[in-house]
């Protein structure tokens, strides 16, 4: 029987079009839905908008638009991302989904109420409608919003408050416990040190005269949810939790939140909160990543310096794109997005460890073996290399390192090109056409374990690789754990080289 593996992004603000940061977000998240439908479990993965709050309101009667006008536009943009990105999600949610978002977030609402945490109240304070937030002054360098380089504006008005103090301790101790994880370490000590301050009560509402563009508070036609109270729930929402839909009780918990480090505060604590309060388990995982700066210096408009991800995937290519920011950037860090080292990773890694390697193996077996896998054979250092790798690779992924995973396939392509310089298969076919074959098998085998190792990174690259090597169109990924074991490609299989993988700088021009 399948394990379920339910994985969620942080749902992207439609006050502009996507950026290179949200793409890898949801590469990341991508990437680990792939491996758990390669290893069998029942996956459920969602990605989508947030299209509510005063960000979205202002942004719109900039451009001459209404709120909802602008979130058709920019909802749209990110929906097509998921499919230029090869995207494995399974749903999209939308907060303007008046059909089961709204229910949903009404319904939690309505617990949160029943629960007696709920409660109206006058409020004055900083708010930053960049980061839709009210800040306090220590959250300010030189009194500006350090994210957004806006001084915060002063605001007074009734809202609904949500009792976050009441859960401070019991966030922290199911933290503390590891029933919820916050990965990497450095960020689970970022939030039990908010929770030993003391997490505070959170303003769950706006007055409609000031914002009207919400999800309506029930009950009270004079006031609409904030941003995270509405936002935050599309986790539930998105499976029907309205309904009492079957998909809610097969998926949720979620396994994991992915998530930029700028909005943790509000997953590991706000979230966490409202699910206590609502009596709701928890995510079982939170995982935290960095931003992405580019050519060594943060985005920005005035700088010129935005990535598109549209227009980046179109001149460097889909897996190559998705390689990058899957095995270049760290995943629990910041990393950079640079075009000379785009250029050093797609000569060194995809072009000669992974598609030179290719080419030469099925060049030599389809010249010399008639195209056909030879009798099953096994060297017992190539054998241990893949089964290793293969634990490690469980282990980083376990733990939600992605770029280390990654490097597992690079292993296994290095050892297998070591391997050929050893051997020397093209003297050996000369003299010894029993020992080339087994040489030859035994690379053969090794490719199918790395194209295995990379589907969840570069999924199409790894299609070609495994077709070109004569494994079944129907071949189903749930069966990869069995693949695992060595001598799982048949003597007699065809194979073909096919088109190059990754042709090199000076042949795409």
């Amino acid at each position: 029987m399948s394990n379920k593996f339910y994985v969620t992004t942080a749902i992207a603000y439609v006050n502009a079009p996507p950026h290179i940061g949200f793409a890898m977000e949801i590469l990341e998240a991508d990437a680990l839905a792939r491996y758990h439908r390669m290893i069998g479990d029942e996956v459920w993965f969602l990605t989508g908008t947030d299209e509510h709050g005063s960000k979205i309101k202002r942004t719109a009667e900039e451009q001459g638009l209404s709120p909802q006008e602008l979130s058709d536009k920019n909802a749209a943009k990110y929906e097509e991302l998921t499919k230029v990105l090869n995207l494995s999600n399974d749903d999209f949610i939308r907060t303007t989904d008046k059909g089961r978002h709204y229910p949903g977030a009404r319904k939690l609402w309505r617990e949160l109420v029943a629960a007696g945490d709920i409660y109206k109240s006058k409020y004055e304070g900083h708010y930053c409608v960049g980061c839709e937030a009210f800040v306090t002054e220590k959250d300010l360098v030189d009194g500006k919003c350090p994210d957004h380089q806006k001084e915060p504006e002063l605001i007074t008005e009734e809202n609904y408050f949500f009792k976050l103090s009441k859960y401070s301790d019991q966030i922290a101790e199911k933290i503390e416990s590891g029933e919820l994880k916050v990965l990497p370490e450095s960020r689970k000590n970022e939030m039990l040190s908010l929770c030993k301050d003391g997490l505070q009560d959170v303003s769950f509402s706006r007055p409609v005269k000031t914002l009207e563009w919400g999800v309506p508070v029930p009950d009270d036609d004079d006031q609409v949810m904030y941003v995270w109270c509405d936002a935050l729930a599309n986790y539930i929402t998105a499976l029907g939790y309205c309904d009492g839909h079957e998909k809610f009780d097969k998926f949720w918990p979620a396994d994991v939140h992915v998530i930029g480090k700028g909005i943790l505060r509000f997953h590991a604590g706000i979230w966490i909160g409202m699910l206590l309060s609502a009596g709701l388990e928890l995510p079982r995982s939170i995982c935290v990543h960095g931003y992405i700066t580019s050519e060594g210096q943060k985005m920005s408009k005035s700088l010129g310096n935005v990535v598109d991800p549209f227009a980046v995937v179109e001149e460097e290519g889909l897996d190559p794109v998705r390689y990058y920011l899957l095995r270049e950037i760290p995943t629990t860090t910041d990393g950079d997005f640079s075009k000379e080292r785009f250029k050093i990773l797609y000569e060194s890694e995809l072009a000669n460890n992974f598609g030179n390697l290719f080419s030469r193996v099925l060049t030599m077996t389809e010249r010399n073996l008639g195209g056909k896998v030879p009798q099953v054979v096994g060297d017992e250092v190539l054998m241990k290399a893949v089964k290793d790798g293969w634990i490690k690779y469980d282990e980083h992924f376990e733990n939600f390192d992605l770029k280390k995973a990654a490097q597992e396939a690079v292993r296994l392509g290095e050892i297998a090109n070591q391997y050929i310089d050893e051997k020397r298969p093209w003297e050996l076919v000369k003299h010894d056409r029993k020992g080339f074959a087994a040489v030859l098998y035994n690379l053969l085998e090794v490719l199918r374990h790395t194209a295995c190792m990379l589907y969840p990174f570069i999924p199409e690259t790894a299609d070609k690789m495994l077709a070109g090597l004569g494994v079944p169109e129907d071949y189903n990924q749930s069966e990869f754990t069995a693949f695992r074991e060595w001598g799982r490609l048949p003597s007699g299989t065809k194979v073909e080289k096919g088109e190059v993988l990754f042709p090199k700088v000076d042949q795409r021009l």
